[in-house]
């Protein structure tokens, strides 16, 4: 199942991949200390997160706990984007990206060792 995600989602996201657990009044903390988002925002926005089974929230104390892993989400993002700017061509998406980046030798050598991993059947 994909889920998507909005910018607002993806900030609460973040703060409970750096947990194992927190109760939402703790989330709610959290958030208002790196975000600078009220109680009342934080809530909402978990209650949006819980209703796409992203995030399960149990008692006691309201205990949140992400659903998805971060590599999940950024996976659908970036299928999302390739399928739309790129009609779904990965190849026209590194073609471009190599056209219109400066990148340094050693990240050219580990895309090629990910490249050579990947063409192996193998996995990095």
């Amino acid at each position: 199942m994909e889920i998507k995600l909005f910018d607002s989602e993806l900030k609460l996201m973040e703060l409970l991949w750096r947990q194992e657990s927190i109760t939402a009044k703790e989330l709610a903390a959290l958030a208002k200390e790196s975000i600078g988002w009220n109680k009342n925002t934080t809530y909402t926005v978990l209650k949006k997160l819980v209703d796409k089974k992203a995030v399960l929230r149990q008692e006691p104390n309201f205990m949140c706990k992400p659903i998805v892993t971060k590599e999940q989400i950024q996976y659908n993002e970036t299928k999302d984007l390739i399928d739309k700017l790129y009609n779904g061509s990965v190849k026209m998406l590194f073609s471009s990206f190599l056209h219109n980046e400066k990148i340094t030798k050693t990240e050219l050598e580990q895309i090629r060792s990910l490249i050579d991993a990947y063409d192996e059947g193998g996995e990095q």
